[in-house]
């Protein structure tokens, strides 16, 4: 399958439906795997797709253009599942070129055998002409990996962004505007929370350069092609880079005999209580919300209370795992506190606020810790930092 994106330019990828699991992340509504054919006097191809598909994509190719004719092929990101049909598709490309930055030619010599491969190696401002269109390359470390790249092409205001703008979304449509906006910004918002969310100041930072191209297209190596919506994921992105909360309140939780739960809830009551209904209050069972939702809610969350019990002296396991994926990610902008339950020994409600504390977490009050089950006392106690959370959320998020 192919699909065109402007005269002369191709999607030539592979929809994987399938895919619900993407080294953790979640990927509910499966994923794509984009490349992208550009034909003029010399055809280039813009990245490749995991290695099991490699097949449908020279099908792709192969419908469109001979496979000799194809001159160029370009890296602009090495990780495996858009670098893995590299060495079936420079074996089926005989006169192909790769185009890539020198940290990308390092990690795919790791990766793959390229002593055979042709290389042309790229950097910032460098350009290649094809014929009546030119490809520009713009390096952008850490806009995932320290390889980054992304190709734009001046004449049809393309950018080839790589990861940017991306979404784990399969879908017959190929365009920004063949598929429901809300879902589209939902997954794009994922994807941001549960990949580039660390590696904000990069990609503000390539962000701010995208914005100097002013793009009229914009097609990421994952999800679907911007066409209709540029400005507003740009604007997207600028939120969400910076984590840049909303009147939103988490209570993230796991328990044993329903007291550190008991405790949750009346947390979550008191931030209703304080925030009414311009507050957005979530209570959160860590096995009931996998780390890609959590890490999703917390992108935007001002505040937010974690809570475990106290079993075998330590935090339960679900929360240690939900509580390491977030610290990975390292949410900016968050205020907070650890809560739960323990018997004759503590452990778990101190764990959780270490986790806070390694998160940079500003941390609202010590932690809070009830014996076996919260008295009615202990639950007020609960309430009143709740309201905690609330009086924090609607502080840095003024009407």
């Amino acid at each position: 399958m192919n699909r065109q994106i402007v005269e002369g330019v191709h999607w030539v990828g592979f929809v994987d439906w399938n895919v619900r699991d993407f080294h953790g992340y979640v990927t509910e509504r499966g994923s794509t795997y984009n490349a992208y054919l550009v034909r003029d006097r010399e055809t280039a191809l813009i990245d490749t797709v995991k290695a099991p598909y490699a097949a449908e994509l020279l099908r792709n190719v192969a419908a469109l253009a001979p496979l000799a004719d194809v001159r160029w092929v370009v890296c602009n990101h090495a990780e495996p599942d858009h670098s893995g049909a590299l060495p079936a598709v420079m074996a089926a490309c005989p006169n192909a070129t790769l185009v890539c930055d020198q940290k990308c030619r390092d990690v795919l010599a790791i990766y793959y055998d390229v002593a055979n491969w042709k290389f042309k190696i790229v950097k910032t401002g460098d350009a290649l002409a094809l014929g009546a269109r030119t490809l520009e390359f713009i390096e952008t470390p850490m806009t995932h990996w320290p390889e980054s790249m992304a190709t734009w092409i001046p004449q049809d205001r393309l950018l080839f962004s790589m990861d940017a703008f991306g979404q784990h979304y399969a879908t017959s449509g190929r365009c920004d505007d063949e598929v429901p906006a809300e879902t589209l910004f939902l997954e794009a918002k994922t994807y941001v929370a549960n990949i580039l969310m660390l590696y904000s100041m990069p990609v503000a930072k390539a962000v701010a350069a995208v914005r100097q191209l002013d793009p009229r297209i914009i097609a990421p190596s994952h999800g679907v092609v911007w066409r209709k919506q540029v400005r507003e994921i740009l604007d997207a992105y600028d939120r969400w880079d910076v984590c840049a909360p909303v009147r939103k309140v988490l209570v993230i939780y796991d328990t044993m005999w329903k007291s550190t739960e008991a405790m949750a809830e009346a947390i979550a009551e008191g931030a209703i209580a304080e925030g009414g209904p311009a507050l957005d209050v979530k209570l959160l069972h860590v096995r009931a919300n996998n780390g890609t939702r959590l890490a999703t809610e917390m992108l935007d969350a001002a505040a937010f209370a974690a809570g475990s019990p106290t079993l075998n002296g330590t935090l339960m396991p679900a929360v240690a795992d939900a509580l390491t994926y977030l610290k990975g990610l390292r949410p900016a902008h968050k205020a907070g506190f650890a809560f739960g339950s323990y018997g004759w020994g503590r452990g778990g409600p101190e764990e959780v606020e270490q986790y806070l504390q390694a998160m940079k977490v500003e941390l609202l009050r010590p932690v809070l810790k009830l014996p076996y089950k919260p008295s009615p006392a202990g639950l007020d106690e609960c309430r009143a930092a709740g309201r905690l959370l609330a009086r924090q959320a609607l502080k840095v998020c003024p009407a």
